[in-house]
């Protein structure tokens, strides 16, 4: 595992943004896994600007989405469809029809299933981006006695819904299932990429990088068994952690 310390947040999100180009200039028809949440909006313009000035073209690019709710149409405000057009795709040259969002309405199983295909089709994902939830989950692959590999339909915690109220106009309106792909389909990825900031991660990121404790009750720790880990975090949070390099 790889462990990058930035002096910023702002200076975590370029370096990722700058791994996500080069790889696309790399290789222009990679296949990228793509995260939602607050954490990766700053990078995601960073990838809009870089697309704008010409360094980086989408247009043979495939992404998937590690996740979505149960419950909520793709129209909604709060699905994570929406998420990715308005915070990336629809400022990108990228063909939407290459890109991946779990159906978060219908026959949920039905739709994880089809989430299952959509991650080993045309092969695994050259790049999977994560962030981590405050209890070290990653996708909604919550902490548990146990995880699951494929993608599967996730019951979220209190403490997940309570963390994602705040998109929500009450939290009675936060859905409580979600499709998420699974543990074996993150670690099928040949590179995964993880950035954290805030000191709300610490005892997640701790576990991650500290030691070498693999547990169930923080999905992140299973990473350590992969063989191409970045880790992205500032000086803040690695102070926090106790994270000397």
């Amino acid at each position: 595992m790889k462990v990058v310390v930035t002096k910023s947040y702002d200076e975590s999100c370029a370096y990722v943004a700058d791994m996500i180009c080069k790889l696309v200039n790399e290789k222009p028809n990679c296949k990228l896994g793509l995260a939602t949440g607050g954490t990766p909006v700053p990078m995601y313009k960073k990838l809009i600007e870089a697309n704008k000035a010409g360094k980086v073209d989408f247009s043979q690019v495939h992404t998937v989405n590690l996740d979505e709710y149960c419950g909520i149409p793709e129209t909604h405000d709060q699905s994570y469809r929406y998420f990715m057009n308005t915070n990336l795709f629809d400022h990108i040259n990228i063909d939407k029809a290459n890109t991946y969002v779990a159906k978060g309405m219908g026959d949920a199983e039905a739709n994880a299933a089809e989430l299952e295909a959509k991650v080993r089709e045309g092969g695994v994902a050259d790049l999977q981006l994560l962030g981590i939830g405050n209890n070290g989950h990653i996708a909604f692959n919550e902490a548990s006695d146990h995880l699951i590999s494929v993608a599967h339909i996730e019951k979220l915690t209190e403490s997940t819904i309570n963390a994602n109220a705040r998109f929500f106009e009450k939290k009675e309106d936060v859905p409580t299932t979600a499709i998420t792909m699974g543990m074996g389909d993150i670690m099928a990825a040949k590179c995964v990429v993880l950035i954290a900031t805030g000191l709300a991660k610490t005892d997640a990121i701790k576990g991650l990088v500290m030691d070498n404790v693999i547990t169930t009750q923080n999905p992140s720790s299973m990473l350590k068994m992969h063989e191409n880990v970045v880790v992205v975090i500032d000086q803040e949070l690695a102070d926090a952690v106790g994270y000397k390099g």
